[in-house]
């Protein structure tokens, strides 16, 4: 790994210009009615684990289409509530896994609703999902996610996705055990873009954790890494020519540039500069059209592992502090 981006003191200020359609608020707008017309239907099943200190709910609510997603939900046993809430978000290619890889947001004091990812944790080096994507045709698909539906922003994978994380949010709220006026969004990654578009797109977040955020600034993403899961949308438009503003345009809709403008909540971003697979200067360029109360961490000589522990370290700190 290598310093390949622009410089630190060039990154703090850079800021392109946004890229959504003049239809973006709208478009939006019309998903999420579209999705309200589903019944949520939660469903909080106790899970049989070997944690003394933790509840476990084995979750299921109503995501876009209807289209029931998966979670679990973790409680710590004893606790006062009504609690905080982290709604965490997955990396790209991962599932929900097992409960037991999630402790550390109820050993804090929060309720955790972790998500799965439609169609996503079939491969054997991530973690495990169990939530089909039934308008890709496909049960927990290994990775490749990126170009699914890419030619219409209808019909792109990721309306879908993000949309589950809306109501994700809807559900922990209507748990009696959460609090919902004290939700937080959170993930890395993959995990990150959808926690920065649940607090762009859901009024009632109070915090997002955002680390090293993955769909920023695409356009940009593609020119400069050639490391997937960015690759992928190079091979498309090498072998669909001609596509490429059709696919740009899509794309448009779910960058988290364009959702970031609408963030209003405080928000606790991280970048690693040697990163990439998601390239400083589009994690920056998220960052910086946050229109919410904001700060960045800063990891010099990491790549996408970025801060790791001391990461997650800072953003218990940075959720305690808003209590």
């Amino acid at each position: 790994m290598a310093l390949f981006d622009l410089p630190l003191d060039e990154l703090r200020t850079y800021k392109p210009e946004r890229t959504e359609a003049a239809d973006f608020d709208d478009f939006w707008g019309k998903t999420l009615a579209e999705a309200a017309e589903f019944d949520l239907a939660p469903e909080f099943a106790p899970a049989d684990t070997a944690l003394t200190g933790v509840e476990v709910y084995d979750t299921s609510f109503s995501g876009w289409g209807g289209h029931r997603i998966n979670a679990w939900l973790l409680v710590p046993r004893n606790a006062a509530g009504p609690l905080p809430c982290v709604v965490r978000f997955i990396g790209y290619g991962g599932g929900r896994g097992f409960a037991e890889d999630h402790t550390v947001w109820a050993a804090a004091g929060h309720a955790a609703l972790i998500v799965d990812s439609r169609g996503q944790g079939g491969a054997a080096h991530h973690a495990p999902g169990a939530t089909a994507d039934p308008d890709g045709g496909a049960f927990a698909q290994a990775p490749g996610m990126m170009t699914r539906g890419v030619l219409d922003p209808e019909t792109y994978y990721y309306r879908r996705l993000f949309t589950d994380a809306v109501r994700a949010v809807d559900t922990a709220a209507g748990h009696p055990a959460v609090d919902a006026d004290r939700i937080a969004v959170s993930g890395g990654s993959q995990g990150g873009a959808i926690a920065q578009a649940a607090a762009a797109l859901h009024p009632g977040v109070r915090a997002a954790v955002i680390d090293v955020p993955f769909l920023c600034h695409m356009r940009r993403a593609v020119e400069i890494t050639g490391k997937e899961p960015y690759a992928e949308l190079v091979r498309f438009l090498a072998a669909h020519r001609g596509q490429e503003e059709r696919v740009m345009r899509t794309l448009s809709y779910f960058d988290g540039m364009n959702l970031a403008a609408r963030g209003r909540v405080p928000a606790l971003y991280s970048v690693a500069l040697m990163d990439e697979v998601c390239p400083p200067s589009t994690v920056f360029a998220a960052h910086n059209h946050w229109a919410g109360p904001k700060e960045i961490t800063v990891w010099p000589w990491n790549g996408h592992e970025g801060g790791g522990g001391e990461q997650l370290r800072a953003q218990l700190r940075f959720l305690a502090d808003l209590d």
